[in-house]
């Protein structure tokens, strides 16, 4: 077992309180996508000052309901094949966090990690773009993968990013990265996002380092 996934199963064991069925999981993951919808809403609505104070107040009394009981941490993560992590709440793809980018990361069989999907005005930065911080996010996740999926997972050491062209929102998006090699606890990983258009907008480069121990 490596130092990365040694230190992943002790932080499995120490989140078992916060594990869930399947059932569970599926009913926040429900809820998870109809606060996305609002978030998307409240950012693009023309509703009168009225209705979106009358909505705020509606919003109040249902975070009051669900906060009566609360966890301490995030839902428990599952460790998969390669140290592969399905994380519940993650911030990108995790299908119980609501402002979690929608990317769900398949690994193809040469050990692609790649990804179809596509991101709202929720995530803009430059008018009709999608933001640059937003573009890292995707791809550090994405990269990450793909290190694990080489059989080395890590923790993000480097991430150089190279933007080619601005990113367009509510268009559909690729991304894709691959390990390039490894070098003791070291891996080097490139990836790129793809444009509707099929050219690059961002490339990234990045090095994962499996913790000692």
């Amino acid at each position: 077992m490596s130092g990365a996934e040694a230190a992943m199963q002790r932080a499995m064991v120490a989140r078992e309180p916060h594990a869930m069925d399947e059932d569970q999981v599926a009913v926040l993951a429900g809820l998870a996508a109809r606060v996305r919808e609002l978030i998307e809403a409240v950012v693009l609505t023309g509703a009168p000052k009225e209705e979106v104070a009358d909505v705020s107040a509606e919003v109040a009394l249902l975070t009051a309901r669900l906060s009566a009981v609360r966890r301490d941490a995030p839902p428990i993560a599952e460790l998969g094949a390669n140290g592969l992590v399905r994380q519940l709440a993650g911030p990108v793809g995790g299908p119980l966090n609501p402002v979690a980018p929608p990317v769900d990361i398949q690994i193809l069989p040469d050990g692609t990690a790649r990804a179809e999907f596509t991101l709202s005005a929720v995530y803009e930065g430059p008018p009709s773009f999608v933001h640059g911080g937003v573009s890292a996010l995707v791809l550090d996740q994405v990269l990450g993968v793909a290190a694990a999926a080489n059989g080395t997972p890590g923790m993000t050491a480097t991430l150089e990013l190279r933007y080619r062209r601005p990113t367009p929102y509510g268009a559909r998006l690729t991304v894709e990265a691959k390990a390039v090699r490894a070098e003791g606890r070291k891996t080097f990983v490139d990836g790129r996002v793809i444009g509707p258009d099929g050219r690059t907008t961002v490339e990234a480069t990045a090095m994962f380092v499996i913790p000692a121990g």
